[in-house]
This record gives structure tokens, C-alpha cells and sequence, in this order.
């Protein structure tokens, strides 16, 4: 898969995950991993730039002792995501042409 796309696809994996209800770093690894290859390293910039687009909020709390910190999903994060599915429905037409598929 192209590197731009799945960039964006990652972008939209997070907030669709995130719309699940808040999640930590770690843990959206592990959920992501089953839908689409991701680690850590990838992970940590997407949150931070959708953080920077106001597409999601940070905030800590405590676990086992140390702290924790969370992401959330904003009004701006979940417009984001129905604008992707949007597209996406556009999308399925025209690879539904290319299949040959009708429509």
C-alpha cells in the first residue's frame, strides 16, 4: 500500500478507535495491529499531529502507580471521520468500476 495512503488511513483508524472511547498509546497498538500494521513509533507522531489539528485531546491519569496518558476524540475528530466515510462511499463506486462490478 502507497506510504500517503496508509498515512491517512492510520489517521482514520485512530479516531475511529478513538471514538470507541479514550485510549492509550499502548493500547491502540494492540487494537490497530489487527486491522493494519502500526507500531509505536508510528502511533506517536499521528497523535500528536491530530492533536495539533484539534482532532484530539490529551490528558493523564494514573495507573499502577505512574501516569498514564490518554486521547480522546473532538467535535473536529469526529467530522474528520465522517467526511472519510464520505469519501470512502465515493470511492467504492469507482472501485466497484474498476472491478467491473455493477453498482
Amino acid at each position: 500500500m502507497e506510504i500517503q495512503m496508509k498515512k491517512g488511513l492510520l489517521d482514520v483508524c485512530v479516531l475511529a478507535l478513538l471514538k470507541r472511547g479514550d485510549s492509550y498509546g499502548y493500547q491502540i497498538v494492540s487494537e490497530l495491529s489487527s486491522v493494519i500494521e502500526v507500531s509505536e513509533s508510528t502511533l506517536y507522531p499521528i497523535l500528536r499531529r491530530l492533536e495539533t489539528q484539534g482532532q484530539l485531546v490529551t490528558y493523564t491519569r494514573e495507573h499502577g502507580g505512574r501516569l498514564r496518558r490518554y486521547y480522546r476524540i473532538t467535535g473536529d475528530g469526529l467530522g474528520r471521520l465522517e467526511k472519510f466515510k464520505s469519501e470512502w462511499r465515493e470511492l467504492r463506486k469507482i472501485y466497484a468500476f474498476i472491478q467491473g462490478e455493477d453498482q
